[in-house]
């Protein structure tokens, strides 16, 4: 089958400033290994930490949104492949997607549900757990709309692939679990006594990220009275001038901003705090940790999908006074640190995901050979590609129109 593609970009992937960054880059490096034909495309502009791609023999192109220039470009390529990068891309180009190449096989990335993220984050705003009833709303619709109209869509984390069943009730067939890319590795990482201090780091831009960066301002107090000479670093890209004004050194709550190497900054610290509130898919940061040893403590949303049969690298609690209590008494006890370390390195193991990427290469050629019956069976899809539901399409052709006048 052919072996050419595309992938649509939603920005230029920054493995420095966020996990779906590298998250990104480990697709292509699996694709890579297959010896696909890569191109890169992206309406977004770049930025000074874009990943260059040309590096990894990945062929680099400019698009436009709302541009027709965009049908007869894809069209000469003729990608066999086409990766969406999330269900905003897929709204955007897909259609154009389907009717200049219609035999190409459509992937969406969904890097982590959106949908599940804004519903956790609406039920936190007024103080109540999260309810079925409310992923049925806006993102989560135009998300599900995405999956449906795709051929396969990639779903990063376990609880997601459970939501998308017992709520959406999505067919298994359209979707592949896949995480990210983790293999044993051996690392040797500073002691106990080498280190010193807590830490956190996240992508701004991320509304979790900012919203733990103000709950450990609130429980910052309570452990600094206990550990007067510790400190608490915050790490992290695109923070704004609302974060940097949380910088308090007389308090040891220190604004860093962006670290490019994550992991040998990470090995300097004791733990890794992070009471996320709410959020979706899997959090980069612990993977982070557990490459650098480094003790973490978090909600039961940060550690969703990566705690394997209750092991975890440091604590899982969403009590804040179990949170500050267990964050000085692992800081403080060697012995402590040293088995919730131990216990990462045994999680480390269970996460292994090579099985996960080599069975996704697998499925791809098989999909490319049955794809007339795989979306016959699509019933739900092919309703969606009727006309008559693609409003998406005629707004783009719209704002197309509009903007030449």
């Amino acid at each position: 089958m052919g072996k050419r593609l595309l992938i649509i970009g939603l920005v230029w992937p920054e493995p420095t400033s966020s996990a779906a960054g590298w998250h990104m880059l480990e697709l292509i490096r699996s694709f890579r290994t297959q010896d696909y034909e890569l191109h890169f495309a992206c309406a977004a502009a770049k930025s000074p930490h874009s990943f260059p791609l040309t590096d990894w023999q990945v062929q680099e192109h400019e698009i436009q949104l709302n541009d027709s220039g965009f049908d007869a470009w894809v069209k000469d390529l003729h990608p066999d492949i086409v990766l969406f990068d999330r269900f905003m891309v897929e709204e955007q180009y897909s259609w154009r997607v389907k009717e200049a190449c219609p035999q190409a096989l459509l992937l969406l990335d969904t890097e982590d549900l959106h949908g599940i993220r804004a519903a956790r984050q609406a039920a936190y705003k007024i103080g109540r757990q999260v309810q079925d009833a409310d992923y049925l709303q806006g993102d989560s619709l135009r998300e599900i709309a995405s999956i449906l109209r795709c051929d396969l869509s990639l779903i990063i984390s376990p609880t997601e692939m459970a939501l998308l069943d017992r709520v959406f009730r999505i067919n298994p067939s359209l979707l592949f679990h896949l995480p990210f890319y983790l293999e044993p590795e051996e690392r040797q990482t500073p002691s106990f006594k080498q280190r010193q201090h807590f830490m956190f780091i996240g992508n701004f831009i991320h509304e979790p990220n900012w919203k733990t960066v103000q709950v450990l301002k609130e429980l910052w107090p309570s452990i600094r009275k206990q550990l007067p000479k510790a400190e608490l670093h915050i790490y992290g890209a695109y923070a704004s001038q609302k974060v940097l004004q949380l910088h308090h050194p007389a308090s040891g709550f220190l604004i860093k901003g962006r670290v490019e190497e994550a992991i040998s900054c990470m090995e300097q610290y004791r733990l890794l705090l992070a009471p996320i509130p709410f959020g979706a898919g899997l959090k980069g940061k612990f993977i982070d940790a557990l490459r650098a040893g480094t003790v973490s403590i978090s909600s039961s949303i940060g550690a969703e999908g990566l705690s394997q049969d209750g092991l975890w690298q440091g604590l899982i609690t969403d009590d804040r006074e179990t949170f500050i209590q267990e964050s000085i008494a692992l800081y403080e006890s060697e012995t402590a640190w040293q088995e919730a370390q131990q216990r990462g390195k045994h999680l480390w193991e269970k996460l292994d995901s090579r099985a996960h990427y080599a069975a996704f290469l697998t499925l791809l050629p098989k999909l490319q050979e049955n794809l007339e019956m795989h979306r016959r069976h699509n019933i739900m899809g092919q309703l969606l590609w009727n006309n008559q539901y693609n409003a998406r399409k005629y707004m783009s052709l719209w704002i197309e129109q509009k903007n030449k006048a």
